[in-house]
C-alpha cells in the first residue's frame, strides 16, 4: 500500500511590497517572492501557492502558515469596523480619558488620538462587581433588552463588552453577552480576551479586537475559500489525469494557521475570533527567524534588524524571546502578550521629500507595492531603493535573481526632474547619499531605543540583518553603534517567513489575582489557579484538534506593594528571591522587608512544531522556485564603481552562491542573491560560516 505523502508546509509572510514564501522540499529549503497586492493580500498568496504547486503532486495536501499585516494596516489606516462599546455606567469615556502619560509632555498643542469608538456608540449599563469578585449589582433583564434595542438602531458591525473587575467575576459580562447574542453581531468580551486589571488597557484591548474582528474574519474566510478553490482545482486535475470523473475529486479542506504577535502560530478560527493577537504577526516571525539562525552560528545575544519595503522592525533578544504586555499599536494600548518590537517608518519604499520648511525628510510615507519605487517602473517619487540603485549598491540585473530588472535610466531621469521641481541643486549622487544618511539616522535611533535606552550596550550584541533591504544598511548602522558583528542569514529577504515556518503553536492565558505576600508564598492556591488555566488550555487545544498535549510554562507578574509596574518572572520555588534579584538588576535597588504583590498569573501553552533539519548545502541562494536556474555570475567576481560616503570606489560584486564557506573576504563588496543585497564597507572582513550565514566583522 502506497504511503500518503506528508503535507507540504508553506510559510507565507505578507509585506507591504513583497509577499515572501518559504517551504521545505525533500529537505531543501525553497523560497519565492511575489509582489504584494495591498487591495487584497490573499490574491498574492494564492498566486504564490499556484506557482509553488505548479510542478508538484497535484493531490498532495499543504498546510499554510501565514503572517499577515491586515490587522496592523487596519489600525494604522483607521479602516476597521463600526464598533460599539458596552461598559459599566460612568466608565463610558475611559477609552478617551486614557492615562496622564503622553508622548510629548511639554507640547501644549499635542492632539490626543481619537478613540476607535465614537461617543454616540458608548453605552453604560448599571452593574458593579467588587475587586474581590463579589457581584454588588447586576443588570436587569429590562435594561439588557433596552440596550439590545438601542444597539439594533445604531447598527454597529461589532460590539466590545468591558465591565469593571470582570476579570474577578465575569457573571455580568456573560449576562450582557447572552442578551446581545440575538443581534448576530460579533462580540468581544473582556474577560475572554484579557482577564486582567487596569480597566483602561483592558478596555482598549477589547475595543481593538472588536474593531478588527469583522475585517480579519472576512479576510481569513476569503483566503480560506480561495485556497480551497486552488486545492480542489489541483485535486480535480489529478483525478482527471487518472481518468476519473469530476465527482471523484475529494473535497478541499486547506489547513491554515496564523502567526501571532507573541511569536507562535494559532488556528485560523482563533485568529479570526481574537485578531488583536495578530497585530505584529509578520514582525514576530522575523524575531523567531533571527534567533533561530543566529543560534545556529553560535550567537545568543542579538539585535534583530528587519528592513522591508515600508518599515523597519528592531528587537533585542537575550538568549530567549520574551513577550511584553504594555505595547502600543497606532498609539492605542494593546495588553495581550506580544514580542517587544519597535517599528519605524523606514523601508526600501520610504519616500524622500522636502517639508514645508525645506528640510529633507525620508519616510514614514511609503511607495508600497503600488506604485512602488521609480526603478520598479511606475513610481514617480524617489525612494530609498532608488537611492541605493543610483549609488550602485543595487545592481539592476541582479534583483530577484535576475527575474526583475531595475530601471536605472528611468530612475535617473525622473529623480532629476523631481529635484528640479523641488528647486534643489543637489546632484543625483549627493541626493542619493543624503537619502541613505537620513534613513540610517532613523534606523540608528530605533536600535538605540531597544538597546541603550533600556540599559543594554549594543557592543555586546550581534546585529542580525534581514528583510529585502536590511543588508544594504546593516554595516553602516553597526559601525555607527560599535556593534562588533553583523549576521546576514541565509535567505535574508524571507527570514520572517522562515521564522513562521519554525514557530511553535502557542496560546497565552492569564488572570489577575493581586495577592499580597511577605516571606512565603502559599503553594496551594497558586497551584489551583494555574490548574484552572491549564484546564482551559487543554480544552482549547482539543477543540482545535491538535494531536499532541501542550507543554506549560508558568510565570508571575510581581511588584512591591504600592508600585505601578510589574516584573514578569518564571514561577520557581525561589520566586520572591528571584524578584529581589531582578528588581536590583533592573533598577539598582531592592527592599527585602517590603511587602510584595503577586499581580497576574500567566500561562504559556506550547506545542512544538516539526523541527527544521536543513543542512548547509540544502540552503539555496538562487531563485529557489526554479532550482534548475543557473547562478548569476561566474566564480570570479565582477567589479563596479559604488558610492561610499561621497567617494566612488571600485567594488567587487559577488554572487552569494559563489562564496566559499570559511574563506575570508575583504570589503568594499556587494553581495547579491535572490532575496536581498548586502553592502560591505571598505576594509571590513566577511565570510560564510558552516550554516551558510554571512558574518561581517567590524
Amino acid at each position: 500500500m502506497l504511503r500518503r505523502p506528508q503535507p507540504l508546509r508553506i510559510a507565507i509572510d505578507t509585506g507591504g511590497t513583497f509577499t515572501d514564501c518559504v517551504w521545505l522540499d525533500a529537505g531543501r529549503l525553497r523560497m519565492l517572492k511575489v509582489f504584494s497586492t495591498p487591495a487584497d493580500p490573499s490574491q498574492a498568496i494564492v498566486e504564490a501557492l499556484r506557482k509553488i504547486a505548479h510542478e508538484r503532486e497535484r493531490d498532495r495536501e499543504f498546510v499554510l502558515l501565514h503572517g499577515t499585516t491586515v490587522g496592523t494596516n487596519t489600525l494604522l489606516e483607521r479602516k476597521g469596523a463600526h464598533t460599539a462599546l458596552i461598559t459599566t455606567t460612568g466608565f463610558e469615556d475611559a477609552i478617551e480619558i486614557g492615562r496622564q502619560a503622553r508622548p510629548k509632555l511639554y507640547d501644549f498643542f499635542f492632539e490626543r488620538i481619537e478613540p476607535l469608538v465614537p461617543k454616540s456608540l458608548r453605552f453604560g449599563i448599571n452593574e458593579r462587581t467588587a475587586a474581590d469578585g463579589e457581584i454588588l449589582s447586576s443588570p436587569t433583564p429590562q435594561e439588557l433588552h433596552a440596550l439590545a434595542e438601542q444597539l439594533a438602531g445604531a447598527k454597529p458591525e461589532s460590539i466590545a463588552i468591558s465591565f469593571l473587575f470582570s476579570f474577578a467575576n465575569p457573571k455580568n459580562e456573560l449576562a450582557a453577552a447572552e442578551a446581545l447574542g440575538s443581534l448576530a453581531i460579533p462580540l468581544s468580551i473582556s474577560h475572554q480576551i484579557l482577564p486582567e486589571f487596569r480597566e483602561y488597557e483592558r478596555t482598549s484591548t477589547v475595543v481593538v479586537n472588536a474593531y478588527l474582528q469583522p475585517v480579519m474574519q472576512s479576510y481569513l474566510e476569503n483566503l480560506e475559500r480561495r485556497a480551497g478553490e486552488l486545492v480542489k482545482e489541483r485535486r480535480f486535475s489529478a483525478a482527471k489525469s487518472r481518468e476519473r470523473d469530476r465527482a471523484s475529486a475529494p473535497e478541499a479542506h486547506p489547513r491554515i494557521f496564523v502567526m501571532q504577535s507573541s511569536g507562535g502560530i494559532t488556528a485560523l478560527s482563533t485568529a479570526a475570533r481574537e485578531p488583536v493577537r495578530t497585530v505584529l504577526s509578520g514582525p514576530a516571525g522575523g524575531v523567531v527567524g533571527a534567533l533561530t539562525t543566529a543560534r545556529a552560528s553560535g550567537f545568543e545575544r542579538i539585535i534583530a534588524f528587519d528592513m522591508g519595503g515600508t518599515s523597519t522592525d528592531v528587537s533585542l533578544v537575550e538568549s530567549e524571546i520574551k513577550t511584553a504586555t504594555d505595547a502600543q499599536i497606532a498609539s492605542l494600548p494593546v495588553a495581550v502578550p506580544m514580542l517587544d518590537i519597535h517599528t519605524v517608518g523606514a523601508g526600501g519604499g520610504s519616500l524622500a521629500r522636502f517639508d514645508a520648511a525645506g528640510v529633507f525628510r525620508v519616510g514614514p510615507e511609503s511607495a508600497g507595492a503600488d506604485p512602488g519605487p521609480i526603478c520598479y517602473g511606475r513610481g514617480l517619487q524617489p525612494t530609498v531603493t532608488d537611492a541605493n540603485l543610483l549609488l550602485g549598491r543595487l545592481q539592476p540585473t541582479r534583483f530577484l535573481g535576475g527575474d526583475f530588472t531595475l530601471d536605472l535610466d528611468r530612475t535617473r531621469r525622473i529623480t532629476a526632474e523631481w529635484l528640479k521641481k523641488q528647486g534643489s541643486k543637489l546632484t543625483l549622487d549627493q541626493f542619493a547619499t543624503g537619502v541613505v544618511r537620513v534613513v540610517n539616522a532613523t534606523m540608528e535611533k530605533a536600535i538605540r531605543v531597544v538597546s541603550i535606552e533600556r540599559g543594554r550596550d549594543p557592543r555586546h550584541f550581534a546585529l542580525v540583518a534581514f528583510g529585502g533591504a536590511g543588508g544594504l544598511h546593516a554595516c553602516a548602522l553597526a559601525e555607527a553603534l560599535s556593534i562588533p558583528q553583523v549576521i546576514v542569514p541565509a535567505l535574508p529577504g524571507a527570514l520572517s517567513a522562515l521564522g513562521i515556518l519554525a514557530s511553535d503553536v502557542v496560546k497565552d492565558y492569564s488572570r489577575t489575582v493581586l495577592w499580597r505576600v511577605s516571606k512565603k508564598i502559599l503553594a496551594e492556591p497558586l497551584d489551583q489557579e494555574f490548574a484552572a488555566l491549564e484546564k482551559a488550555a487543554a480544552a482549547d487545544f482539543r477543540h482545535e484538534s491538535w494531536p499532541d498535549k501542550p507543554h506549560y510554562h508558568r510565570s508571575v507578574d510581581l511588584r512591591y506593594r504600592g508600585q505601578g509596574y510589574e516584573l514578569n518572572l518564571p514561577l520557581t520555588r525561589n520566586l520572591l528571591r528571584d524578584f529581589e534579584r531582578e528588581h536590583h538588576r533592573r533598577y539598582g535597588y531592592s527592599h527585602p522587608t517590603r511587602e510584595i504583590e503577586l499581580v497576574t498569573l500567566r500561562l504559556r501553552a506550547i506545542m512544538k512544531s516539526p523541527q527544521l533539519r536543513i543542512k548547509m548545502d540544502h540552503v539555496g541562494t538562487g531563485t529557489l522556485a526554479r532550482p534548475g536556474r543557473a547562478k548569476l555570475g561566474g566564480a570570479s567576481p565582477l567589479t563596479a564603481p559604488v558610492q561610499f560616503e561621497g567617494k566612488k570606489l571600485e567594488t567587487k560584486i559577488y554572487s552569494r552562491g559563489n562564496l566559499r564557506p570559511g574563506h575570508k573576504y575583504t570589503g568594499p563588496a556587494i553581495i547579491t542573491e535572490y532575496s536581498a543585497t548586502t553592502v560591505i564597507l571598505s576594509g571590513k572582513r566577511f565570510y560564510l560560516d558552516r550554516v551558510a550565514n554571512l558574518l561581517v566583522d567590524l
